[in-house]
């Protein structure tokens, strides 16, 4: 009979499991099942929240189709086969965490659930209801780059991990901050396919570079925010450091042409407004568990260069912003909060300062490496574009047409809260090398944003459903769960070092 399972905030995933003593009768003598439509090729029933396409896992450890059975090792043929576009396909393990509700297929609790249909006034719990809509891609503009190069000879198959994230074969965990709204305009490419797997999983890694002949790894998918890497560090450094190590080994026992590993410029640490912009052979020191994760996953990479002559090229960028980056983010999640008529937060003072680059630019800087980087290299993508945060707020409620040129109107729009445990002042980056392959920066910060708010504006809340439990100062993670954390306290004005609420070891108490 099948069944979904539905996690929280994810995809459903639907598995069939015959009636008990009939795991070993053939296909054909089954009742009808979401597997014999597997196997038979056809669409499959949907659910709504699916969007039209469904994520089929088959555990054949744990469900009773034995993996020697006929049944079984048919499925298995044909999920390396992946004959059936009408799936996207996920050969895993089952963790029992993860089956937080297991109802049957076309249970009207499975509707309700799916389609989360919301109270009359609009409202659940004292909010306000958001849905995830997966057709909101449709109406969403393609943005594309504006590189274009001569392919490579040596690359014909790349493999792009977190690939529906914000940034091709697609291998994604489909994570908190992952959506396939960001991919699904490409399902009808006879070039693109999509992967549901984990980076800490070999079995998943390797079969998928084997299944389809990947010579090229563009590794981008990381656990990347900072505040959750004070309070759940150790999952960064499985995904960051454990993960990459996975691809890397990997990519050595199927002979990976090109792996470009996609770090950050934050593992140089903080650079004081008074030292030069730092060269690609700057010593690394970053001060947070999420940019130590990166630094050491570099090491990793350099380390299979030496060691096993993997063709490696590593990326250090500045802080990259544009539409589909989930709403952790500074610019899309104080978007998303003056969108809903509520004040953005700032930590400390507000005067650290980042340089953005805009989505497209990074875009073509990544393409601009693959094409032109030379194996053995690191490349600084960098930006001239530098503002602070309390700037950046200016320029938000700009766009927003919000006024704030009184003192009482910048109270109601701007809050403080306590600082980061440590907050680095800025990033600067020299990113010559990068320049001297022909790449350039080309979307001023003022067209960027403005680019970036009216894509918020129009799709920010239903691209990913209900984002309420992210809009806070500090998320925090609890069971494998990104949650709100509303205990921290906003101010007018910002908070002085002694206010900051650090504990006796100098951390903020809760970080």
């Amino acid at each position: 009979m099948p069944y979904l399972i539905r996690r929280p905030g994810s995809i459903l995933t639907a598995y069939a499991r015959p009636g008990s003593g009939s795991s070993s009768r053939s296909p054909a003598s089954l009742p009808p099942t979401v597997l014999d439509a597997i196997l038979a090729g056809a669409p499959l029933p949907l659910c709504p929240s699916v969007g039209g396409r469904i994520n089929v896992c088959i555990d054949i450890h744990h469900i009773d189709i034995p993996s020697d059975s006929h049944i079984g090792s048919r499925a298995h043929a044909w999920f390396r086969a992946r004959k059936n576009p009408h799936v996207a396909l996920c050969c895993r393990r089952l963790s029992h965490r993860v089956m937080s509700k297991v109802l049957p297929l076309g249970s009207p609790a499975i509707m309700t659930a799916s389609t989360h249909q919301p109270a009359a006034n609009g409202q659940v719990n004292g909010h306000h209801h958001y849905v995830q809509d997966t057709d909101v891609w449709k109406k969403a503009p393609v943005l594309t780059g504006t590189t274009q190069f001569e392919p490579r000879p040596d690359v014909k198959n790349i493999m792009i991990t977190g690939g529906a994230g914000f940034m091709i074969v697609s291998f994604d965990k489909l994570d908190y901050c992952s959506s396939l709204n960001n991919t699904r305009v490409l399902e009808d490419k006879p070039n693109f396919s999509f992967y549901h797997g984990d980076i800490t999983n070999p079995d998943q890694v390797l079969d998928c570079m084997e299944l389809h002949d990947i010579d090229t790894v563009l590794h981008f998918a990381a656990q990347s925010h900072v505040d959750l890497s004070f309070g759940n560090s150790y999952g960064f450094t499985h995904t960051n450091v454990y993960g990459t190590h996975v691809l890397l080994e990997s990519s050595k026992k199927v002979g990976i042409k090109r792996f470009i590993h996609i770090s950050t410029d934050e593992v140089y640490g903080e650079i004081h407004a008074d030292r030069d912009d730092v060269l690609e052979s700057s010593i690394l020191a970053p001060t947070n568990p999420y940019a130590a994760s990166k630094a050491a996953a570099e090491m990793l990479v350099q380390s299979y260069q030496k060691s096993f002559k993997l063709p490696v090229i590593v990326v250090r960028s500045n802080n990259v912003y544009g539409p589909h980056q989930y709403p952790e983010k500074i610019i899309p999640k104080f978007t998303c909060l003056l969108n809903r008529g509520r004040p953005v937060v700032l930590h400390g003072d507000g005067r650290p300062t980042r340089r953005y680059l805009y989505a497209g630019d990074a875009a073509d800087a990544f393409d601009t490496i693959l094409h032109k980087g030379q194996v053995g290299q690191t490349y600084n993508v960098g930006s001239y574009n530098e503002v602070s945060n309390l700037d950046l707020c200016d320029r938000l409620l700009d766009l927003m047409k919000i006024p704030h040129d009184t003192p009482e109107q910048i109270r109601k729009w701007i809050k403080y809260t306590h600082d980061r445990p440590f907050n680095d002042q800025r990033y600067a980056t020299n990113d010559t090398k990068l320049r001297s392959l022909g790449w350039e920066q080309k979307t001023e910060i003022a067209e960027g944003l403005r680019i970036t708010v009216d894509w918020y504006k129009q799709f920010g809340e239903t691209w990913w459903g209900d984002i309420s439990h992210v809009l806070t100062p500090f998320p925090i993670v609890s069971e494998g769960e990104v949650m709100p954390d509303d205990e921290r306290s906003m101010r007018d004005e910002p908070i002085n070092h002694g206010e900051n609420g650090a504990g006796q070891d100098g951390h903020q108490d809760g970080a």
